[in-house]
């Protein structure tokens, strides 16, 4: 039975067509890191002063592209085929990282970054609408954990592998790595059947087509009037603002506070995608109820209380503390998208998905500059005081935007 439980996660890999799509994924993060870490080199060789402005630039174009592009994904994926949008965006982006190893200026580095992830923007949103049309409902949560789960594993493990590669080759090979990355997926991709990805959803009394400005605001319109999916969206919006406070200011309070190394700030940081990691594997056990309520409130609290805490502790508590910080972000945030598979229609997933990723990728733009406006103006205290801001958001979301106990999902897509 214990044996049972332990492999529960990994259940949705029986299903022939998601193992395949999710390799493609694996495969795709793990090219994600070699293309970080390339960049930060690349970043470095222009100069060590120029490094953290034009990686900073690059993060910024890169959410930048979600938040402008992903709404108009979601409804290309629900009205065209989205094999053929995963395969096409996805062979755009192996071009475009094929051209970084030629870069000479630092605008170069702009303007490739931005349309990697415009494409990125169109990419994410249709696979995340196809899970939950070729994996059995009974396994939904376990699939979107085992999703989450590898992409917080490959945060910690890719960047490492992708250093060591790019030690061996160089800074600018590494993205030929890169790019071969890209080709494996890519190959999956088009090996995945058409009919099982797609969905037929025009109906016969549709005979005003929409515009996409009406599908996108529809999208908006779906995934705020669903109580359920909104509330989980908010509670992103507070761990989005614990979140920024860990990558914005760990490095300060691990080199400027604690007066430790770089190895040091790499060991703090993966001990909270450990945790991330942990939580997304059992995400689906710890909360079975409808709205995953309990889940998402706990996991903000945690959050919130752990940061709290950062700035009053050694190495030792706050490797363990950061390991904390990463269950609750977990839990904060992965029933999201369990949700909407659950509770929106399948021929509206698409560009609901795309709104969720603009929406989501919007709080981070809010959480980056808080994170730096406390890292720099309250160095000592940025922690407590992030923390602080924290439950004092997750207060006003639970209080009054709470989901009610009715929800009547099959009026959202009217």
């Amino acid at each position: 039975m214990k044996l049972t439980k332990l492999l529960e996660p990994f259940q949705p890999l029986r299903n022939k067509l998601f193992a395949k799509l999710y390799l493609a994924q694996t495969i795709s993060l793990l090219g994600d890191a070699f293309t970080w870490v390339g960049l930060a080199l690349l970043a470095y060789q222009f100069g060590e002063e120029k490094a953290a402005v034009i990686l900073a630039t690059a993060l910024t174009l890169r959410v930048t592209a979600f938040i402008i592009f992903s709404p108009f994904a979601g409804v290309l994926a629900d009205r065209m085929s989205r094999k053929k949008i995963l395969y096409i965006t996805h062979f755009i982006r192996m071009g475009i990282v094929g051209c970084l190893p030629f870069v000479t200026e630092e605008w170069q580095i702009y303007v490739l970054v931005f349309l990697m992830n415009v494409f990125n923007a169109f990419f994410s949103p249709t696979y995340r609408s196809i899970i939950p049309q070729i994996v059995e409902k009974s396994l939904y949560r376990q699939a979107i954990g085992l999703s989450a789960a590898t992409y917080q594993l490959l945060g910690v493990l890719g960047p490492g592998f992708a250093g060591i590669m790019a030690i061996w080759l160089g800074a600018r090979e590494i993205f030929f790595v890169d790019a071969a990355t890209f080709v494996i997926a890519g190959i999956l991709l088009v090996s995945l059947p058409k009919s099982a990805l797609d969905v037929t959803q025009k109906q016969e009394d549709d005979t005003v087509p929409h515009s996409t400005w009406q599908d996108v605001l529809k999208g908006i319109r779906l995934l705020f009037s669903n109580q359920y999916v909104r509330f989980a969206l908010l509670i992103e919006l507070v761990s989005a603002v614990a979140g920024a406070m860990i990558l914005v200011n760990t490095i300060v309070l691990v080199k400027g506070g604690l007066q430790l190394t770089d190895r040091d700030y790499g060991i703090i940081m993966a001990a909270f995608a450990i945790g991330a990691t942990i939580a997304a594997f059992v995400s689906g056990a710890v909360d079975k109820s409808k709205s995953r309520r309990i889940s998402l409130i706990l996991g903000a609290l945690i959050l919130g209380i752990a940061i709290s805490a950062a700035n009053y502790l050694n190495f030792s508590m706050l490797f363990l503390v950061w390991i904390v910080a990463g269950l609750g972000q977990s839990l904060a945030e992965i029933p999201s998208e369990t949700l909407i598979g659950e509770t929106v229609p399948i021929e509206e997933q698409g560009k609901v998905y795309g709104s969720h990723f603009a929406f989501s990728h919007l709080w981070w733009a809010f959480a980056y500059p808080l994170a730096g406006f406390l890292g720099t103006t309250f160095p000592n205290q940025s922690f407590l005081y992030g923390g602080i801001i924290t439950i004092i958001v997750l207060v006003v979301v639970v209080v009054f935007l709470r989901p009610k106990k009715t929800q009547q999902v099959q009026n959202l897509n009217k």
